[in-house]
């Protein structure tokens, strides 16, 4: 799991950092696997949305309306939701997923937030909601 979760990490890094035009927003997808789904919208500048998936049934959305918003959501394993809404501007969230049946839905209203989660196992549940500046969250959890 920690190579995984290291390999995520550095591809949640490069979407962070990648060089894009001042008014492009870019969506990257890679999905492996069988009967996987992303979707989302952007509204605004400078925002990134990056998913990748392996395995079944995995569903990934990520929505921004704001400008310089980061989302990344990477899932492994069966039955996962993943679900990123940043509102405002400069926000970072980041979900990763290991096992089946997960669900975490990150979100952000304001701006220069920073969200993180790792879950490993089965049937974890995170709802992580910001609101206001700078503020930085973080969540690990094993459940069996």
């Amino acid at each position: 799991m920690s190579r995984t979760f290291l390999i995520s990490a550095a591809v949640a890094a490069v979407l962070a950092f990648a060089a894009a035009p001042t008014m492009a927003n870019d969506v990257f997808i890679n999905q492996a696997g069988w009967g996987n789904a992303a979707g989302g919208a952007q509204i605004g500048a400078g925002n990134t949305i990056g998913v990748h998936q392996d395995g079944i049934w995995n569903q990934a959305v990520g929505h921004q309306n704001g400008n310089g918003n980061v989302g990344a959501i990477g899932q492994q394993g069966f039955n996962n939701y993943g679900e990123t809404n940043q509102l405002g501007d400069n926000n970072a969230a980041g979900v990763g997923q290991f096992g089946s049946n997960h669900t975490a839905i990150l979100t952000q209203d304001g701006n220069g937030n920073v969200a993180a989660g790792v879950q490993v196992g089965n049937n974890c549940a995170a709802n992580v909601a910001q609101s206001g500046s700078g503020n930085v969250a973080a969540f690990v959890q094993a459940c069996p």
